[in-house]
């Protein structure tokens, strides 16, 4: 199989574009040093080499299967999680406080793109854990952070998230499971929660379930939503976790893709007997679960992004060894046929996928990097302030466009391939399979537009995209030092007064009053600024190469890097960028055409 990613360039992302390694400085971070950040990759390297390469395949071929009440799932789950806790990485990121070695988010950020576009199926059980472990640790007693998380951190354990139930879907006003509080302090569990992933399974000896429930005489929508630790076995009279808890796996879902990791139903409580915790205060529920709710939505830009990278590869392996045809400009018949990656269409394609690829890997690094800043500065302070509220608009842009984006760039792969990436002999066809769910993880791409542009733009006055204009300005003004850049500085300077003054365009409309035209094409404006967001980030990666290449001597690989990274710079301006004129087009036309009484007759 041809390799999934390229450790060169993710160096190139942590190392040049993004000044990671200053990160050091900081005292929150000054245990650690550049060096040890490459070790951990190391590291991210040998286990996806070992364990999670080698199961792709078979994981998808032999998926989860519920017999007799009881999950079984592919051996390799279970070697993943323990090399994951006994390699530490599952708490990795976690403060010293919450029992983790306070490692650069940005750095595991990178081990989850390693380990993701080796086996985006499996890596979910650690990610999961990993969230529910924090969350635990972060709103939790330290009785219940020892009773649970310890064990999470370990691998000993996994954890899920329980959000979604069969009637409320991604409307969690409608959240209907109970809590009834006990003598003791717990409460009685009863419901019903939908979707799970890797709710149930044989390789831990407990499944410890985050819960959202409404404790007994709570008040109506989210402000009376409550979170539980609700485990699968609870504590028996010697101290072991041997009780069970009725949390009953009443289905599982075979999916289209990412078959290794099930998706279950999950009913609590049938027989009256399970138990829950409460994690904080009561009614909080909501608000504590943003905190993994958001780490999860990078984690799914970033599913689609590793997903995209592994097909990239793939696609580039088959084009340079696969001959079809020859030149256009060669009309003998005489001469051999040449590889399909000298076809100019088949090199747009692949041009495609390596620009979607980097240019998304550019921005959730960033944010990354911004969750950094804000840990390093400290939270809540006025110096960390900037770097919150941007990350706090862009968690929803780096969720959506990127998961899209994979999509797309997984098909465009297909296309490579031709009728081979339709069948299994070529990995595309599973790839196209797995990265399908990434639009549709942790609310849909029109539930994160409605965000985006209903919410995130108009918060704090609309503070957060004048920071994040402003920095934009700042790549603007650095490119224009280089001759060969200053074209794109001024197309990206252009595209983002468009889409400025289309914001206000629509805002105007929101101003009327009416939020049904105002936010009817929400999708488009993501879309929008997706693309603008990205090629800023293209920008930046420009800048560091050509700046690279002015001031060294490269030759051979390292001279092809870097030429390479200006190159697929100017694809997307050129291919990408050029979108928005379209998009700008549709966002301030004033004819309405999908929300008018007029148009029902059109859907019949």
């Amino acid at each position: 199989m041809a390799k999934q990613y390229s450790r060169r360039n993710l160096d190139f992302m942590i190392k040049e574009v993004l000044p990671v390694a200053e990160l050091t400085q900081y005292p929150h971070y000054q245990d650690y040093t550049p060096d040890m950040f490459d070790m951990v990759l190391d590291t991210a390297e040998e286990i996806a080499d070992k364990i999670l390469r080698p199961a792709y395949v078979s994981g998808d071929r032999n998926q989860p299967e519920l017999v007799n009440g009881q999950v079984k799932v592919h051996p390799a789950v279970k070697e993943y999680v323990k090399a994951m806790g006994q390699a530490g990485m599952i708490g990795a990121t976690f403060p010293y406080v919450h029992g983790g070695q306070q490692m650069p988010g940005v750095v595991g950020a990178c081990t989850e793109f390693i380990h993701g576009s080796a086996n985006n199926s499996m890596i979910m059980f650690a990610g999961l854990t990993a969230g529910s472990a924090h969350l635990i640790t972060s709103f939790g007693t330290p009785e219940l952070k020892e009773k649970f998380a310890d064990k999470m951190m370990s691998g000993e354990w996994t954890g899920t998230m329980c959000l979604t139930e069969p009637q409320a879907g991604s409307s969690l006003t409608d959240v209907v499971t109970t809590a009834s509080p006990q003598a003791d302090g717990s409460f009685k569990i009863k419901g019903q929660k939908v979707f799970i992933s890797a709710g149930d399974h044989d390789i831990t000896d407990n499944i410890v379930h985050l819960v959202l429930a409404r404790i007994d005489g709570a008040p109506l929508g989210t402000k009376g939503i409550s979170l539980l630790v609700v485990p699968k076995f609870r504590v028996d009279a010697n101290g072991s976790y041997t009780v069970d808890n009725d949390v009953i796996s009443t289905g599982i879902y075979h999916k289209m893709g990412q078959k290794a990791t099930p998706a279950m139903h999950l009913t609590f409580g049938d027989k009256d007997n399970s138990v829950g915790y409460l994690v904080g205060e009561p009614n909080q529920g909501l608000k504590y679960m943003f905190q993994m709710m958001n780490e999860a939505r990078l984690g799914v830009g970033m599913g689609g992004t590793y997903i995209a990278s592994a097909a990239y590869y793939a696609s580039l392996e088959y084009a340079k060894e696969r001959p079809q045809g020859r030149r256009l400009n060669n009309k003998s018949l005489e001469e051999g046929q040449t590889f399909i990656i000298n076809h100019p269409d088949v090199k747009r394609m692949l041009l495609t996928q390596k620009a979607l690829v980097e240019g998304c890997m550019g921005l959730l690094f960033e944010c990354h990097y911004w969750q950094d800043m804000i840990h390093a500065l400290g939270e809540g302070s006025e110096e960390a302030k900037p770097y919150q509220l941007m990350l706090d608009l862009m968690t929803t842009v780096a969720k959506t466009y990127p998961a899209e984006m994979g999509i797309r760039s997984v098909n465009e792969g297909l296309q490579v391939f031709g009728g081979y990436g339709y069948t299994e002999d070529f990995p595309l066809e599973q790839m196209a399979r797995d990265v399908r769910i990434m639009s549709i993880y942790e609310g849909t791409t029109g539930i994160h537009s409605l965000t985006l542009l209903g919410r995130g733009i108009t918060a704090n006055g609309g503070k957060a995209p004048q920071l994040l204009f402003a920095k934009i300005m700042e790549t603007i003004s650095e490119a224009k030092t280089h001759d060969e850049l200053v074209p794109y500085a001024e197309k990206l300077e252009k595209e983002l007064g468009r889409l400025q003054k289309v914001t206000m365009h629509l805002l105007g409309i929101a101003a009327k009053g009416d939020n049904e035209v105002f936010l009817s094409d929400a999708n488009l404006y993501m879309d929008f600024f997706g693309i603008v967001s990205v090629a800023w980030c293209w920008l930046k990666q420009g800048v560091v190469a050509k700046t690279a290449l002015v001031t060294n001597s490269f030759e051979g690989e390292e001279l092809a890097f870097y030429e390479s990274k200006v190159h697929t710079m100017k694809f997307y301006f050129h291919y990408e960028l050029v979108k928005t004129l379209s998009l700008s087009a549709r966002l301030t036309d004033t004819e309405v055409l999908t929300i008018a009484k007029a148009m029902e007759p059109a859907l019949q």
